[in-house]
């Protein structure tokens, strides 16, 4: 026997597994997250890595080899053959939702309708996919816009050569409302999206628990409020705003999508204009207020929301209507902007289901479009980095982007 390449090969089979069966538990759900996230979206370096290591023992071990790690090797190469096609579904699932959404001419719409070469895999950016630069971007960083320090700083990404009344978009990043940083997510999208001529926009906003609730929010729009007043100067056209963000920033982008001007969101700066012109949350939280009853809404509300994120004397059972004003799944009205809404059917840290009652809602609510998008094996964060799903989902996202811009371009022409 050799124990070590035993012990590898059972240890990769064992996440292996849980990225395809996550286990439903409220006190597994986070290392279940950690681990499925990374092995589901580092599926093929993985089995690169499985495949090279048996290769090596065999080769080291003739005639001696280790039947049980040579078996735990091919079951995990075979689940991870399976991640890699749940992965590849990621561009037909985007697809699908964008054309029910939005309808099957929307690529009508596009100046540059995508083409096979576009929407194929990328494999040679995959292949290094921490490496988040792109030469033709511009980035400009930790920009005050407001006082207050490092929370309230945020990065303006462009494309390298000028432009100008370029569509914006903003990016409200996650962290439970408590940990998390501009640089740390939605780097794929914002460095696609500048190359492709938009201005993004990344914001810090104070954390939890050294600030609470609505600070987040009322930040987030102060940042919107300066994006509208100072985005000209960096080429962008202050008219647009879409916005995006996961898990707490998927809660804050579509919060501040559906409370556009709300005076008690923006205290002293009540004549800022804080409409949003599209919205796509990444598995965000919606049911922020747990009216629906959902037990893992319920679970979140009491040990996270109430306790760390909101005033500790705000307890959700008299203070009831301050969680419902800040939980998009109670804030849907007609005016509502276009929302495409993307989601993970493995998510352990917000399940799907919440998703779909967003949804639901929207649609039933709503008088403009809602595309919504499931993906198969996808767990929490799955668009952090590149990955064969995340460049799927990446290049929807811009086809979503662009048709709101033209739509809304067409529509203000027209009224």
């Amino acid at each position: 026997m050799q124990p070590s390449f035993v012990l590898r090969q059972a240890l990769q089979l064992a996440l292996t597994a849980n990225a395809l069966k996550p286990p439903r538990n409220a006190r597994t759900a986070v290392p279940a997250f950690f681990a499925g996230w990374l092995t589901g979206e580092l599926a093929p370096h993985l089995l690169a890595l499985t495949a090279a290591d048996a290769a090596a023992h065999v080769a080291r071990h003739r005639g001696r080899s280790s039947k049980a790690g040579l078996a735990l090797a091919a079951a995990s190469a075979a689940g991870l053959g399976t991640l890699i096609a749940q992965s590849q579904r990621a561009r037909g699932e985007i697809e699908t939702a964008l054309t029910e959404g939005i309808g099957e001419a929307y690529t009508g719409e596009l100046v540059h309708p995508p083409s096979p070469t576009d929407l194929a895999t990328p494999w040679g950016q995959l292949a290094l996919p921490f490496r988040m630069r792109d030469p033709e971007v511009r980035r400009k960083r930790n920009i005050a816009y407001a006082p207050g320090g490092k929370r309230f700083l945020l990065d303006v990404y462009s494309p390298r050569e000028p432009v100008t009344g370029a569509p914006i978009l903003l990016q409200v990043h996650g962290g439970a409302w408590m940990i998390g940083n501009k640089d740390q997510q939605g780097l794929p999208l914002m460095l696609h999206m500048a190359k492709r001529g938009w201005i993004c926009v990344a914001i810090n906003y104070p954390l939890s628990p050294a600030v609470r609730w609505p600070a987040h929010i009322v930040a987030a729009k102060r940042a919107l409020a300066w994006i509208r007043d100072n985005a000209a100067s960096y080429g962008g056209d202050p008219s647009f705003v879409a916005v995006t963000g996961g898990s707490a920033g998927g809660h804050l982008a579509a919060l501040l999508a559906l409370t556009a001007n709300d005076p008690a969101m923006q205290p002293d700066f009540t004549e800022a204009d804080t409409s949003i012109q599209a919205c796509v949350p990444h598995y965000g939280v919606y049911d922020f207020a747990a009216t629906s009853g959902r037990r893992s809404s319920q679970a979140r509300l009491k040990t996270l929301i109430a306790r760390h994120v909101f005033e500790a004397d705000r307890d959700p059972v008299n203070f009831l209507d301050d969680y419902i004003a800040a939980s998009p799944l109670d804030r849907i009205t007609e005016d509502a902007p276009p929302f495409f809404v993307i989601h993970g059917v493995h998510d352990s840290l917000v399940p799907v289901g919440e998703a779909r009652e967003f949804v639901r809602r929207l649609r039933e609510t709503s008088k403009r479009e809602v595309a919504y998008a499931e993906l198969s094996g996808a767990q929490h964060a799955f668009d952090v980095f590149p990955s064969i799903r995340s460049a799927h989902v990446v290049r929807g996202v811009e086809r979503f982007l662009e048709w709101s811009y033209r739509t809304w371009r067409r529509r203000s022409t027209a009224s």
